[in-house]
């Protein structure tokens, strides 16, 4: 069923993700509007929504540790030679319009909002194609707009002082199964060869599904990917990996990225051929 506040992305008539746009989280999980269950063309669930490894861990979305201090992440907050810590600083996106809304795709307005203030501006566009009759692809761009008088910037747990925790930015949380899922680039495998690393695109394997990630602009391809297996299922692409990440007033940040959703499990072939032609259209 579509409602107001949670519209069914829909290709070919099937539906393959519910948006959620106005969820009721408690403030320690940064809520924020989110794609999940997201989903196969033959049903198969491809995220998760609040595992219990991390509450705050909500399907696909946007989601940044440090926007100038606050937490739009969620969870403990990592500070330079202390560690993860328990803060009262935690901020919420939250929804304000669509421009457009389809079937198959929408344009929508949020606000990032922290202490009473607002933040960030962002316009986020989605749209789901359909690119055999096994895969589909979700086409999620986001542009961050600083609609504060000073500048802002951007940071992680990385640039906080934890190496190889450079997440941040665009965020997928996979689904869980007893067999860690199996991650390759054209160049590498296994999460270690393939963590904090750049690449033209990234898969991610399940027992009867795959997901394959791409930057779909030059500056989204020059950040690495954030990747985890081991601990949890998840990709994600690191806004600020090495260094923070300024924004000036007025000024926009854009990050693209384009993912496939296929059933099956996909080898590096079949993910570059799909991953290609997602990209192109």
């Amino acid at each position: 069923m579509t409602t107001t506040d949670s519209p069914v992305l829909r290709v070919a008539g099937r539906p393959v993700g519910r948006y959620v746009t106005r969820p009721e989280l408690p403030a320690r999980l940064s809520p924020r509007p989110y794609l999940h269950p997201v989903t196969t063309l033959a049903g198969t669930a491809v995220t998760e929504l609040s595992p219990a490894d991390h509450l705050h861990h909500l399907g696909v979305g946007v989601a940044v540790p440090d926007v100038e201090g606050f937490n739009f992440w969620g969870g403990r907050t990592y500070v330079r030679d202390q560690g993860p810590t328990e803060l009262d600083n935690h901020g919420a996106q939250r929804h304000s319009s669509f421009q457009l809304r389809d079937p198959d795709g929408f344009v929508e307005e949020l606000r990032w909002i922290a202490a009473g203030a607002e933040l960030l501006r962002e316009r986020r566009t989605v749209a789901a194609t359909e690119l055999t009759d096994s895969a589909w692809a979700l086409d999620f761009t986001f542009s961050l707009t600083n609609v504060t008088s000073d500048p802002l910037s951007i940071g992680s747990p990385a640039t906080n002082g934890r190496p190889g925790a450079a997440y941040g930015g665009f965020f997928w949380r996979a689904r869980k199964e007893d067999r860690a899922p199996d991650v390759f680039t054209s160049a590498g495998e296994g999460e270690e060869a393939v963590h904090a690393r750049r690449a033209d695109w990234l898969a991610l394997v399940g027992s009867t599904w795959t997901l394959v990630f791409a930057g779909a602009t030059e500056q989204t391809r020059r950040d690495p990917w954030f990747v985890r297996t081991g601990e949890y299922p998840g990709v994600g692409s690191s806004l600020a990996h090495a260094e923070r990440v300024p924004i000036t007033s007025g000024d926009t940040l854009v990050r693209r990225v384009v993912t496939v959703v296929a059933d099956g499990r996909l080898d590096r072939d079949g993910a570059a051929a799909l991953i290609r032609k997602a990209v192109s259209l």
